[in-house]
């Protein structure tokens, strides 16, 4: 184990030019800039696996920008993360959430659902808590439910129920490898 420049210990230490190659290299340094930080850890870790991590960043910012509207991947990864306790995905996708249009308030609900404080309940609507209990079910049984998926299916449309599934198997796989690798937060607390 190696620590991060931030103090943080990772599995393995962000890789510099050497270890990521030119291109990803460039790569990393785009994003942490692009989010305001010193080093994004995840593009420095991932990238060292350097022709996957294209293949890999293709297929991740595909999913981002889908067929579900943009609220509707942010709800579902923030779920994600949440379900999978991965600070780091939650770190990054909680500003991007409001910028999509789920702020605070809603994003705290989205944490606590199904357990939401009387009288927020009513801040989601049927859409999104279709997304909720088809996300739990995905990430915690491995399927959905008829019952669920037919609930799921009255809001979202052949191709967008196929991108939901892709899009949460992502994120979980995400959030496990963030995990399993240790990867340092961006912004520390």
């Amino acid at each position: 184990m190696s620590a991060a420049p931030n103090g943080q210990v990772g599995r393995i230490p962000p890789g510099g030019l050497r270890q990521l190659g030119p291109i990803n290299w460039v790569l990393a340094k785009l994003a942490a800039i692009a989010t305001r930080v010193p080093v994004m850890h995840l593009f420095a870790t991932l990238g060292q696996r350097q022709v996957l991590f294209w293949a890999w960043s293709i297929y991740g910012g595909r999913l981002l920008r889908g067929r579900l509207p943009r609220v509707d991947t942010e709800l579902v990864i923030l779920r994600v993360a949440h379900l999978r306790t991965c600070e780091y995905e939650l770190q990054h996708h909680r500003r991007m959430a409001r910028k999509n249009g789920l702020q605070a308030e809603l994003q705290a609900t989205i944490f606590a659902w199904p357990d939401v404080p009387a009288g927020t309940e009513q801040t989601l609507s049927a859409r999104q808590h279709a997304l909720l209990q088809a996300t739990d079910e995905f990430v915690n049984d491995r399927t959905i439910t008829a019952t669920t998926w037919q609930r799921l299916a009255s809001h979202l449309d052949r191709r967008q129920l196929i991108e939901f599934c892709l899009l949460a198997s992502h994120y979980d796989g995400l959030a496990a490898t963030i995990t399993a690798l240790d990867i340092p937060l961006d912004r520390p607390r």
